[in-house]
């Protein structure tokens, strides 16, 4: 089985008099979805009970429950302090994922910044190693955390780089997020064979049991000099990358990963455009 949902609730979903996160399920099932990743980038501010209600809601509607933890983590950071808080904003997304029964949570590596990005990666696996130690402590290791790939220069997380990250630990996915990829290879993400370049790679570092498993995030993006500018929906079709290519190598390795649709505004929308792309290609 192949998961499609949006990152977070479409303006659509509250165009159509919707309020709550709790609501998304099934909307997104109606929809003929089955994945939602619930966004915490700005720090993590929902109850339990919400949480908790989130949960159930996807349990009863069949909808495979990610969260993006918050996007001031930075694994790779000089200073002790602001390690410390980026192991706390991971161990707090992996209590909240409990909570809501969430299986997997998504994290940025970090930034790289005054020091080498061999030091910068030393120091993420080091903090990284440490989270996971925290984490194991608390029993929160059953929710998968998935390293993701970035798209500015200035980011710690080329796809290189998140495969250091989850080579620390077998429980690690990666998070192959496409138009990070097509942004910092300054539109390179074009061919069926550029895809499946990438999964083969994840494959020979990792395993072909976490690639086919693996977690995507897909949308189109503006990018220039220093990488990723700008998330747009699929129909701005002036930004890559397009979805096709990405599907016929999906199709082609057999691979079964979650997908989740980061568009500007349209990500539900248009994760039901990327599951129609991928339905046409699979019955070719």
């Amino acid at each position: 089985m192949i998961w499609f949902g949006p990152a977070g609730n479409s303006n659509s979903f509250y165009d159509q008099g919707f309020e709550h996160s709790w609501q998304m399920p099934q909307w997104l099932h109606d929809m003929g979805l089955n994945a939602y990743e619930y966004q915490c980038n700005k720090g993590i501010h929902l109850k339990d009970e919400t949480a908790r209600e989130i949960g159930e809601k996807c349990r009863e509607f069949g909808i495979r429950l990610s969260i993006h933890a918050p996007y001031y983590i930075n694994l790779s950071s000089t200073e002790a302090e602001k390690r410390e808080k980026s192991v706390n904003y991971i161990l707090n997304t992996l209590r909240i994922a409990k909570i809501m029964g969430a299986g997997r949570i998504v994290a940025h590596p970090g930034y790289v910044s005054g020091v080498s990005r061999e030091t910068a990666v030393e120091i993420a696996v080091d903090t990284l190693l440490e989270t996971i130690k925290q984490a194991d402590a608390e029993g929160l290791m059953d929710v998968t955390i998935c390293p993701e790939v970035l798209g500015k220069t200035n980011q710690l997380g080329t796809l290189e780089e998140v495969i250091v990250l989850c080579s620390v630990d077998e429980r690690l996915i990666p998070c192959i997020d496409f138009a990070h990829m097509h942004a910092a290879t300054h539109g390179g993400m074009k061919t069926k064979n550029d895809f499946i370049k990438v999964f083969k790679t994840v494959e020979k570092y990792l395993g072909s049991e976490r690639l086919h498993n693996v977690q995507i995030h897909f949308s189109r993006v503006e990018f220039g000099k220093g990488g990723e500018k700008k998330h747009w929906a699929y129909k701005d079709v002036e930004y890559g990358p397009s979805f096709e290519p990405l599907a016929q190598a999906i199709h082609a390795l057999k691979l079964e990963p979650v997908i989740i649709c980061e568009s500007r505004d349209t990500m539900a929308d248009d994760a039901v455009i990327l599951k129609e792309i991928y339905q046409n290609e699979a019955n070719r």
